[in-house]
Protein backbone atom coordinates (compact mmCIF):
# COMPACT_ATOMS: atom_id res chain seq x y z
CA UNK A 1 0.00 0.00 0.00
CA UNK A 2 3.09 2.23 1.06
CA UNK A 3 4.74 2.06 -2.75
CA UNK A 4 0.78 2.23 -4.51
CA UNK A 5 0.65 5.47 -2.35
CA UNK A 6 4.14 6.69 -2.94
CA UNK A 7 3.58 6.16 -6.86
CA UNK A 8 0.16 8.14 -7.00
CA UNK A 9 1.86 10.82 -4.93
CA UNK A 10 4.83 10.61 -7.86
CA UNK A 11 2.72 10.76 -11.04
CA UNK A 12 0.59 13.65 -9.43
CA UNK A 13 4.19 15.49 -9.09
CA UNK A 14 5.18 14.60 -12.68
CA UNK A 15 1.72 15.02 -14.53
CA UNK A 16 0.35 18.04 -15.85
CA UNK A 17 -0.78 20.73 -14.16
CA UNK A 18 -4.29 20.56 -15.46
CA UNK A 19 -5.15 16.66 -15.40
CA UNK A 20 -7.87 14.89 -16.60
CA UNK A 21 -10.11 13.70 -14.21
CA UNK A 22 -9.25 10.38 -12.60
CA UNK A 23 -9.55 7.01 -14.15
CA UNK A 24 -9.55 4.08 -11.97
CA UNK A 25 -7.94 0.85 -13.47
CA UNK A 26 -8.23 -2.56 -11.75
CA UNK A 27 -6.43 -5.37 -12.45
CA UNK A 28 -4.52 -8.41 -10.45
CA UNK A 29 -1.00 -6.92 -9.28
CA UNK A 30 2.12 -8.77 -9.26
CA UNK A 31 4.18 -8.91 -12.09
CA UNK A 32 1.33 -8.81 -14.40
CA UNK A 33 0.61 -5.53 -12.78
CA UNK A 34 3.46 -4.59 -13.11
CA UNK A 35 3.83 -5.11 -16.60
CA UNK A 36 0.86 -3.23 -17.59
CA UNK A 37 2.15 -0.31 -15.14
CA UNK A 38 5.45 -0.24 -17.52
CA UNK A 39 3.47 -0.78 -20.91
CA UNK A 40 0.01 0.34 -21.19
CA UNK A 41 -0.70 2.47 -17.79
CA UNK A 42 2.36 4.68 -17.25
CA UNK A 43 2.83 5.51 -21.26
CA UNK A 44 -1.07 6.65 -21.79
CA UNK A 45 -0.65 9.16 -18.59
CA UNK A 46 1.85 10.63 -20.51
CA UNK A 47 0.38 10.49 -23.45
CA UNK A 48 -2.91 11.72 -22.57
CA UNK A 49 -2.66 13.60 -19.32
CA UNK A 50 -4.95 11.70 -17.55
CA UNK A 51 -4.12 10.38 -13.90
CA UNK A 52 -4.51 6.21 -13.49
CA UNK A 53 -4.90 4.99 -10.48
CA UNK A 54 -4.21 1.66 -11.10
CA UNK A 55 -6.05 -0.83 -8.10
CA UNK A 56 -5.91 -4.40 -7.62
CA UNK A 57 -8.43 -7.41 -6.77
CA UNK A 58 -8.57 -11.34 -6.74
CA UNK A 59 -10.80 -11.67 -9.70
CA UNK A 60 -14.55 -13.31 -10.15
CA UNK A 61 -17.63 -10.80 -10.91
CA UNK A 62 -18.88 -10.43 -7.02
CA UNK A 63 -17.08 -7.06 -6.56
CA UNK A 64 -18.69 -6.24 -9.79
CA UNK A 65 -22.19 -6.95 -8.42
CA UNK A 66 -21.88 -5.53 -5.64
CA UNK A 67 -20.78 -1.82 -7.11
CA UNK A 68 -23.53 -2.14 -9.42
CA UNK A 69 -26.50 -3.40 -7.17
CA UNK A 70 -25.35 -0.47 -4.72
CA UNK A 71 -25.15 1.85 -7.36
CA UNK A 72 -21.38 2.63 -5.96
CA UNK A 73 -19.42 2.55 -8.98
CA UNK A 74 -15.87 2.61 -7.98
CA UNK A 75 -13.77 1.32 -10.86
CA UNK A 76 -13.71 2.33 -14.67
CA UNK A 77 -12.20 -0.05 -16.00
CA UNK A 78 -11.38 -3.67 -14.93
CA UNK A 79 -9.01 -6.58 -16.38
CA UNK A 80 -11.60 -9.66 -15.61
CA UNK A 81 -10.91 -13.37 -16.92
CA UNK A 82 -12.78 -14.58 -19.70
CA UNK A 83 -14.50 -17.29 -17.74
CA UNK A 84 -15.93 -14.77 -15.91
CA UNK A 85 -16.70 -12.50 -18.69
CA UNK A 86 -19.52 -14.18 -20.01
CA UNK A 87 -21.45 -14.10 -16.60
CA UNK A 88 -20.59 -10.41 -15.72
CA UNK A 89 -21.74 -8.96 -19.56
CA UNK A 90 -25.02 -11.23 -19.55
CA UNK A 91 -25.60 -10.03 -15.52
CA UNK A 92 -25.56 -6.19 -16.85
CA UNK A 93 -22.00 -5.57 -14.65
CA UNK A 94 -20.47 -4.30 -17.63
CA UNK A 95 -21.09 -1.47 -20.42
CA UNK A 96 -21.06 -2.94 -24.30
CA UNK A 97 -18.04 -1.73 -25.72
CA UNK A 98 -18.08 -0.36 -29.44
CA UNK A 99 -15.50 -2.63 -31.03
CA UNK A 100 -15.67 -1.08 -34.44
CA UNK A 101 -13.21 2.23 -32.92
CA UNK A 102 -10.37 -0.26 -31.96
CA UNK A 103 -7.33 1.49 -33.56
CA UNK A 104 -5.66 -0.84 -36.34
CA UNK A 105 -2.22 -2.53 -35.87
CA UNK A 106 0.74 -0.92 -36.32
CA UNK A 107 1.34 -2.69 -39.60
CA UNK A 108 -2.20 -1.15 -41.09
CA UNK A 109 -3.67 -4.19 -40.31
CA UNK A 110 -7.88 -3.50 -39.23
CA UNK A 111 -8.41 -4.40 -35.64
CA UNK A 112 -11.04 -6.63 -36.63
CA UNK A 113 -8.42 -8.69 -38.64
CA UNK A 114 -5.38 -7.77 -36.68
CA UNK A 115 -7.04 -9.45 -32.95
CA UNK A 116 -7.45 -13.51 -32.61
CA UNK A 117 -10.87 -14.64 -32.95
CA UNK A 118 -11.62 -15.02 -28.83
CA UNK A 119 -10.25 -11.32 -28.28
CA UNK A 120 -13.48 -9.70 -29.62
CA UNK A 121 -16.21 -12.91 -28.91
CA UNK A 122 -17.64 -10.73 -26.41
CA UNK A 123 -19.43 -7.27 -26.84
CA UNK A 124 -18.38 -6.34 -23.10
CA UNK A 125 -14.28 -6.90 -23.65
CA UNK A 126 -11.23 -6.84 -25.80
CA UNK A 127 -8.68 -9.13 -25.68
CA UNK A 128 -5.63 -8.13 -23.65
CA UNK A 129 -3.66 -11.70 -22.70
CA UNK A 130 -3.54 -15.14 -23.68
CA UNK A 131 -2.70 -16.87 -20.73
CA UNK A 132 -3.03 -20.08 -18.74
CA UNK A 133 -3.45 -22.10 -15.19
CA UNK A 134 -0.76 -24.38 -14.78
CA UNK A 135 0.92 -26.49 -11.81
CA UNK A 136 4.10 -25.66 -10.84
CA UNK A 137 6.70 -27.52 -8.86
CA UNK A 138 9.90 -26.84 -6.83
CA UNK A 139 12.71 -29.01 -8.14
CA UNK A 140 14.55 -28.02 -5.00
CA UNK A 141 11.87 -30.95 -3.96
CA UNK A 142 13.36 -34.00 -6.24
CA UNK A 143 11.17 -35.51 -9.37
CA UNK A 144 7.54 -33.58 -9.27
CA UNK A 145 4.48 -34.59 -10.69
CA UNK A 146 4.48 -34.47 -14.78
CA UNK A 147 0.57 -35.12 -15.32
CA UNK A 148 -2.84 -33.87 -13.94
CA UNK A 149 -2.67 -38.07 -13.47
CA UNK A 150 0.08 -36.85 -10.57
CA UNK A 151 -1.23 -33.93 -8.69
CA UNK A 152 -3.82 -36.36 -7.89
CA UNK A 153 -1.77 -39.17 -6.90
CA UNK A 154 -0.99 -38.62 -3.40
CA UNK A 155 0.88 -42.18 -2.99
CA UNK A 156 3.24 -41.50 -5.50
CA UNK A 157 3.75 -37.21 -4.82
CA UNK A 158 2.65 -36.81 -1.10
CA UNK A 159 2.85 -33.13 0.01
CA UNK A 160 0.50 -30.33 0.20
CA UNK A 161 -1.29 -29.08 -2.80
CA UNK A 162 -1.87 -25.16 -3.16
CA UNK A 163 -5.31 -24.51 -5.08
CA UNK A 164 -7.44 -21.44 -5.67
CA UNK A 165 -10.38 -21.67 -3.66
CA UNK A 166 -13.28 -21.50 -6.35
CA UNK A 167 -14.91 -24.29 -8.37
CA UNK A 168 -13.48 -23.10 -12.02
CA UNK A 169 -10.25 -25.08 -13.22
CA UNK A 170 -10.48 -27.16 -10.61
CA UNK A 171 -13.56 -29.02 -11.79
CA UNK A 172 -11.79 -29.63 -15.21
CA UNK A 173 -8.76 -30.82 -13.52
CA UNK A 174 -10.81 -33.37 -11.65
CA UNK A 175 -12.83 -34.80 -14.67
CA UNK A 176 -9.48 -34.65 -16.63
CA UNK A 177 -7.46 -36.69 -13.70
CA UNK A 178 -10.22 -39.21 -13.91
CA UNK A 179 -9.64 -39.80 -17.44
CA UNK A 180 -12.49 -37.75 -19.18
CA UNK A 181 -11.24 -36.59 -22.58
CA UNK A 182 -10.35 -33.04 -22.82
CA UNK A 183 -13.12 -32.22 -25.58
CA UNK A 184 -15.74 -33.72 -23.38
CA UNK A 185 -14.88 -32.12 -20.29
CA UNK A 186 -17.63 -29.28 -20.39
CA UNK A 187 -20.08 -31.55 -21.67
CA UNK A 188 -20.09 -33.90 -18.82
CA UNK A 189 -19.37 -31.44 -16.35
CA UNK A 190 -22.61 -29.86 -17.46
CA UNK A 191 -24.45 -33.15 -15.93
CA UNK A 192 -25.47 -33.84 -12.34
CA UNK A 193 -23.39 -37.08 -12.82
CA UNK A 194 -20.26 -35.37 -14.01
CA UNK A 195 -20.32 -32.83 -11.37
CA UNK A 196 -20.54 -35.96 -9.00
CA UNK A 197 -18.11 -37.77 -10.19
CA UNK A 198 -15.33 -34.35 -10.21
CA UNK A 199 -15.90 -33.71 -6.51
CA UNK A 200 -15.32 -37.42 -5.79
CA UNK A 201 -12.03 -36.94 -7.41
CA UNK A 202 -10.96 -33.53 -5.13
CA UNK A 203 -12.52 -35.81 -2.13
CA UNK A 204 -9.32 -37.36 -2.93
CA UNK A 205 -7.14 -34.85 -2.42
CA UNK A 206 -9.30 -32.89 -0.27
CA UNK A 207 -7.45 -33.42 3.04
CA UNK A 208 -3.94 -32.43 0.91
CA UNK A 209 -5.08 -28.98 0.07
CA UNK A 210 -4.25 -25.91 1.00
CA UNK A 211 -6.51 -23.35 -0.55
CA UNK A 212 -5.44 -19.71 -1.18
CA UNK A 213 -7.59 -16.55 -2.94
CA UNK A 214 -5.21 -14.69 -4.84
CA UNK A 215 -2.64 -15.46 -7.97
CA UNK A 216 -0.06 -13.86 -5.51
CA UNK A 217 -0.14 -16.49 -3.52
CA UNK A 218 0.77 -19.32 -5.52
CA UNK A 219 4.64 -18.78 -6.32
CA UNK A 220 5.06 -17.84 -2.00
CA UNK A 221 3.37 -20.94 -1.00
CA UNK A 222 5.35 -23.33 -3.15
CA UNK A 223 9.00 -21.33 -2.26
CA UNK A 224 8.22 -21.41 1.44
CA UNK A 225 6.77 -25.12 1.42
CA UNK A 226 3.34 -24.18 2.04
CA UNK A 227 2.58 -26.49 -0.91
CA UNK A 228 4.70 -29.16 -2.49
CA UNK A 229 2.37 -28.11 -5.75
CA UNK A 230 0.74 -25.39 -7.06
CA UNK A 231 -2.13 -24.11 -9.34
CA UNK A 232 -1.09 -21.16 -11.16
CA UNK A 233 -1.56 -18.55 -13.40
CA UNK A 234 1.74 -19.07 -16.13
CA UNK A 235 2.86 -15.81 -15.50
CA UNK A 236 3.40 -15.52 -12.14
CA UNK A 237 5.65 -18.94 -12.19
CA UNK A 238 7.20 -17.86 -15.09
CA UNK A 239 8.24 -14.27 -12.81
CA UNK A 240 9.36 -16.31 -9.96
CA UNK A 241 11.69 -17.94 -12.32
CA UNK A 242 13.04 -14.92 -14.26
CA UNK A 243 13.20 -12.67 -11.84
CA UNK A 244 13.78 -14.08 -8.34
CA UNK A 245 15.87 -17.42 -9.76
CA UNK A 246 13.26 -19.99 -8.09
CA UNK A 247 13.37 -23.57 -8.54
CA UNK A 248 10.45 -23.63 -10.07
CA UNK A 249 8.95 -25.49 -13.27
CA UNK A 250 6.14 -25.29 -15.33
CA UNK A 251 4.17 -28.22 -15.92
CA UNK A 252 2.09 -28.19 -19.18
CA UNK A 253 -0.35 -30.96 -19.08
CA UNK A 254 -3.90 -30.06 -19.31
CA UNK A 255 -3.06 -26.44 -18.64
CA UNK A 256 -6.47 -24.24 -18.85
CA UNK A 257 -5.90 -21.35 -21.15
CA UNK A 258 -8.19 -18.26 -21.41
CA UNK A 259 -7.81 -14.38 -21.95
CA UNK A 260 -8.31 -11.63 -19.53
CA UNK A 261 -10.20 -8.36 -21.21
CA UNK A 262 -10.55 -5.05 -20.55
CA UNK A 263 -13.57 -4.36 -19.58
CA UNK A 264 -15.70 -1.22 -19.09
CA UNK A 265 -18.00 -1.04 -15.06
CA UNK A 266 -21.73 -0.65 -16.32
CA UNK A 267 -22.74 2.85 -14.54
CA UNK A 268 -19.02 4.50 -14.67
CA UNK A 269 -19.45 8.33 -15.23
CA UNK A 270 -16.50 8.02 -17.44
CA UNK A 271 -17.45 5.84 -20.00
CA UNK A 272 -15.63 8.07 -22.92
CA UNK A 273 -12.36 8.02 -21.00
CA UNK A 274 -12.14 4.21 -20.08
CA UNK A 275 -12.95 3.75 -23.72
CA UNK A 276 -9.71 6.09 -25.22
CA UNK A 277 -7.67 3.43 -22.56
CA UNK A 278 -8.91 0.66 -23.71
CA UNK A 279 -8.07 1.58 -27.37
CA UNK A 280 -4.36 2.64 -25.90
CA UNK A 281 -3.59 -0.31 -23.84
CA UNK A 282 -4.66 -2.92 -26.88
CA UNK A 283 -2.70 -1.60 -29.41
CA UNK A 284 0.05 -3.36 -30.91
CA UNK A 285 3.54 -2.21 -28.66
CA UNK A 286 1.65 -2.05 -25.24
CA UNK A 287 0.02 -5.71 -25.79
CA UNK A 288 4.02 -6.89 -26.85
CA UNK A 289 4.83 -6.23 -23.97
CA UNK A 290 3.14 -9.01 -22.09
CA UNK A 291 5.81 -10.72 -22.76
CA UNK A 292 7.22 -9.94 -19.64
CA UNK A 293 5.34 -12.25 -17.84
CA UNK A 294 4.38 -14.70 -20.75
CA UNK A 295 1.47 -14.33 -21.56
CA UNK A 296 0.64 -14.18 -24.94
CA UNK A 297 -0.66 -10.95 -27.10
CA UNK A 298 -3.90 -11.10 -29.03
CA UNK A 299 -2.79 -8.66 -32.06
CA UNK A 300 -0.84 -10.72 -34.78
CA UNK A 301 1.16 -7.25 -35.20
CA UNK A 302 2.18 -7.78 -31.55
CA UNK A 303 2.97 -11.55 -32.05
CA UNK A 304 4.79 -10.07 -35.05
CA UNK A 305 7.09 -8.11 -32.61
CA UNK A 306 7.78 -11.28 -30.06
CA UNK A 307 11.67 -13.08 -30.15
CA UNK A 308 11.47 -16.47 -30.73
CA UNK A 309 12.72 -17.77 -27.70
CA UNK A 310 10.08 -16.00 -25.77
CA UNK A 311 7.42 -17.07 -27.96
CA UNK A 312 8.08 -20.50 -26.40
CA UNK A 313 7.16 -19.58 -22.93
CA UNK A 314 4.24 -18.64 -24.16
CA UNK A 315 0.28 -20.71 -23.64
CA UNK A 316 0.58 -20.27 -27.18
CA UNK A 317 2.92 -22.60 -28.13
CA UNK A 318 1.64 -25.25 -26.02
CA UNK A 319 -2.29 -25.32 -26.67
CA UNK A 320 -2.08 -28.69 -27.81
CA UNK A 321 -1.56 -29.88 -24.51
CA UNK A 322 -4.27 -27.80 -22.51
CA UNK A 323 -8.25 -27.06 -22.72
CA UNK A 324 -9.63 -23.98 -23.65
CA UNK A 325 -11.49 -22.72 -20.56
CA UNK A 326 -15.25 -22.24 -21.60
CA UNK A 327 -17.04 -18.69 -20.54
CA UNK A 328 -20.32 -19.58 -21.77
CA UNK A 329 -20.41 -22.76 -19.46
CA UNK A 330 -19.51 -21.14 -16.64
CA UNK A 331 -22.07 -18.33 -17.49
CA UNK A 332 -24.18 -20.83 -17.24
CA UNK A 333 -23.28 -23.20 -14.32
CA UNK A 334 -21.37 -20.96 -12.21
CA UNK A 335 -23.62 -19.44 -9.61
CA UNK A 336 -25.01 -23.20 -9.26
CA UNK A 337 -21.36 -25.17 -9.29
CA UNK A 338 -20.44 -22.22 -6.64
CA UNK A 339 -23.02 -22.70 -4.62
CA UNK A 340 -22.13 -26.71 -4.60
CA UNK A 341 -18.48 -25.78 -4.61
CA UNK A 342 -18.74 -23.86 -1.27
CA UNK A 343 -21.25 -26.76 0.47
CA UNK A 344 -18.49 -29.25 -0.50
CA UNK A 345 -15.73 -27.56 1.08
CA UNK A 346 -17.88 -27.17 4.01
CA UNK A 347 -18.52 -30.87 4.50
Amino acid sequence: MKKHLTYLATTALLASPVLAQDLTVTSFGGAYGAAQMEHMIEPYMKESGTNVLFEDYGGGVAEMKAQVEAGNILWDVVDIEVIDLERACAEGYLEVIDQSVLPEGDDGTAAADDFIEDALANECGVGNIVWSVVFAVNTENGEGPKTIEDFFDTEKFPGKRGLRKRPQVNMEWALLADGVAPEEVYEVLATEEGQAQAFAKLDTIKDEITWYDSWSQAPVLLNDGGAAMVQSANGRIFAAIKDDGAPFEIVWDSHIYDLDVWAIMKGTEKKEEAMEFIKFATGTVPLSGMQDVAYGPTRASAQALLPEDVKQDLPTAHLDEGVKADGIFWADYGETLGEKFNEWLLQ
